[in-house]
């Protein structure tokens, strides 16, 4: 107890000290929100990588599927490094940077509303973030709750409101050049501790090779592969059409995120482009292929700590089930390893949110003029309602985490990703397709939340992002254009001539 005591004094006083350090880069709201949009390589591919990495996949994610794909559930961690990070920098991170610095964007709702020209688009985005980003910010407490339970028996409410209360205080100090600094830090326990943890669990089965001779004794309960052994510990699993409906939801999904596509408005350059696309799918790698690969011997684990009191499996259990055999000084690293992950989602999420608030919808709408100083102080305090509302939440969730996750992943990026995307390549888009986007996204998980016409939420959200991509183009070639002028003046920035120095470019 001691050992994972003293792993948290220290990680908590680093997180603070971090907050006090980076007061000086939050003075203006360019510096709060964007870190003055010089923010390196380093620094933006672990914050990417750790906003898109939290308690929600180590926890919820990796015991869910791990259970019911076994070792082929690591092709979603594989999904998330090629095309959640890898293909994400490669096509959105350049043209988000050069486009949204030309519109004077801050947040994703700022470039809708001045990519489209529209504060009616603006102001809807900005309530869409806002309202969807709660649930998700309450699985990232839910998940880590679990593991503090296991370890310390502390209160579940306790673990919510301490994790908040941290979160809070460096976030509003800092800004985003806290939560990035945090964020370099908390990936690298990220990145050393889940390799720990897998050397740890695997050994205490025998070994890989016998650890995969167990799994492949377990038979299959879908009914499609009709009894048969031997699918926990294949290529494609038991599920394939379902495995693939979790790869788009957790891979492509993060396109359209927010939280996620904000990093590449801060990164400094094109070398930082380059190199954060080599980290982040380095990381990616890493920290997701090896929370999925974990999670793929759940079944090992099937104890009575796993099911409720009904008898039906509690996934959100697997995970700290599974780790609460390791030693002290693992457990405390499994700790730390989560709370990084955790807190540095929670922090871009909180971050997101109260900038949109204040930026989008506050500020010209209702506040007519907002001052440097008056914009600042409103993001602080949206900071700690937004942090407030979704402890409230957490306190009460629903069964699973995974709802959680895919009822606000499947909205926002439904609502947001074909719009960004297209936005950023086509000059067609318009207005109304962009409005066609946003109602199929939010109506479509929406109802799906009440109506249960699609069984997985999961399978919910990733068909929303799909209709999304179908929808733009259709819409767009049967409504209005956007004025010519404006759509050329939006484009200019990619045309501009730069000079840069040969070790930079092969360009003659």
């Amino acid at each position: 107890m001691a050992v994972k005591i003293i792993f948290l004094v220290i990680f908590f006083a680093v997180m603070i000290g971090v907050g006090l350090y980076s007061r000086k880069h939050a003075t203006n709201v360019n510096d709060f929100v964007l870190g003055g949009r010089s923010v390196g390589p380093w620094l933006t591919a672990f914050a990417y990588g750790t906003s898109y990495f939290s308690a929600v996949v180590f926890v919820g994610y990796a015991g869910q599927f791990g259970y019911k794909y076994g070792l082929a559930a690591t092709w979603i961690g594989i999904g998330n490094a090629v095309i959640g990070s890898l293909l994400a920098w490669v096509l959105l991170g350049r043209r988000t940077r050069v486009m949204t610095k030309h519109l004077s964007a801050a947040t994703m709702p700022d470039f809708f509303g001045k990519r489209y020209d529209s504060n009616a688009l603006r102001i809807a985005a900005s309530m869409i973030s806002f309202i969807f980003l709660i649930p998700y910010t309450a699985s990232v407490y839910n998940g880590l709750s679990r593991l503090f339970e296991m370890a310390f028996d502390i209160p579940y409410a306790v673990c919510v409101i301490v994790m908040a209360a941290l979160t809070c205080v460096y976030v509003v100090l800092g800004g985003y050049m806290a939560t990035a600094i945090n964020d370099f830090i908390q990936g690298i326990v990220m990145l050393f501790g889940i390799v720990a943890v897998i050397v740890a669990v695997l050994n205490g089965q025998g070994g890989f090779y016998e650890a995969v001779r167990q799994l492949s004794t377990f038979e299959s309960d879908v009914p499609v592969t009709m009894g048969q052994q031997g699918v926990f510990a294949s290529f494609f699993g038991p599920d394939l059409p379902n495995l693939l409906g979790v790869v788009v939801l957790t891979s492509l999904g993060t396109w359209g995120l927010p939280q996620m596509v904000h990093k590449f408005y801060a990164i400094k350059d094109e070398k930082s482009i380059k190199t954060g696309t080599i980290i982040s799918t380095v990381f990616a790698i890493v920290v997701s292929g090896g929370c999925y690969f974990l999670g793929g011997f759940a079944r090992l684990f099937d104890t009575e700590a796993i099911y409720n009191a009904d008898g039906k499996i509690v996934y959100d259990a697997i995970i700290p089930s599974m780790l609460s055999t390791l030693p002290d000084i693992l457990i405390g690293i499994v700790i730390v390893l989560v709370l990084s992950a955790s807190m540095s989602t929670l922090s871009s999420l909180v971050l997101t949110s109260s900038s949109t608030l204040t930026l989008d919808f506050i500020k010209g709408n209702i506040i007519k003029e907002m001052t440097e100083k008056k914009q600042l102080l409103c993001m602080r305090i949206f900071l700690v309602v937004f942090l407030a509302i979704s402890v409230v939440i957490a306190l009460d969730p629903p069964d699973f985490i995974a709802q959680l996750m895919g009822i606000s992943w499947g909205a926002l990026a439904g609502a947001f990703l074909a719009p960004f995307i297209y936005g950023l390549r086509w000059k067609g888009v318009t207005k109304a397709s962009v409005w066609a986007s946003f109602a199929c996204g939010v109506l479509l998980t929406v109802a799906n939340m009440f109506f249960k016409f699609i069984a997985s939420p999961i399978n919910a959200g990733a068909i929303a992002m799909v209709a999304g991509l179908i929808i733009v183009p259709v819409v767009s070639l049967i409504t209005p254009k956007m004025k010519k002028e404006k759509i050329d003046d939006i484009f200019s920035c990619l045309d501009e001539t730069v000079v840069v120095h040969k070790r930079n470019s092969i360009e003659e």
